[in-house]
């Protein structure tokens, strides 16, 4: 019985730590784009069509090289 009064306030302490955890992962956007790097992964950066790559291409095209 006396262990009751150890283990109750832990599981309270680790629940509201949870609770935290949670509301802070929300907080600092964790959440925000689960489908981006999920998607990101299936294209290639040298790619000129891709967003990544664009910087890439633009900056290969000024610099007088020519495409291979």
């Amino acid at each position: 019985m006396s262990a009751l009064y150890i283990l109750i306030p832990v599981a309270i302490g680790l629940v509201g730590f949870a609770i935290w955890l949670f509301f802070w992962a929300v907080d600092s956007g964790q959440y925000d784009d689960l489908d981006g790097p999920a998607h990101s992964i299936l294209f290639d950066d040298e790619d000129p069509l891709h967003k990544a790559g664009i910087e890439q291409a633009e900056e290969h095209n000024k610099s007088g090289k020519p495409d291979a």
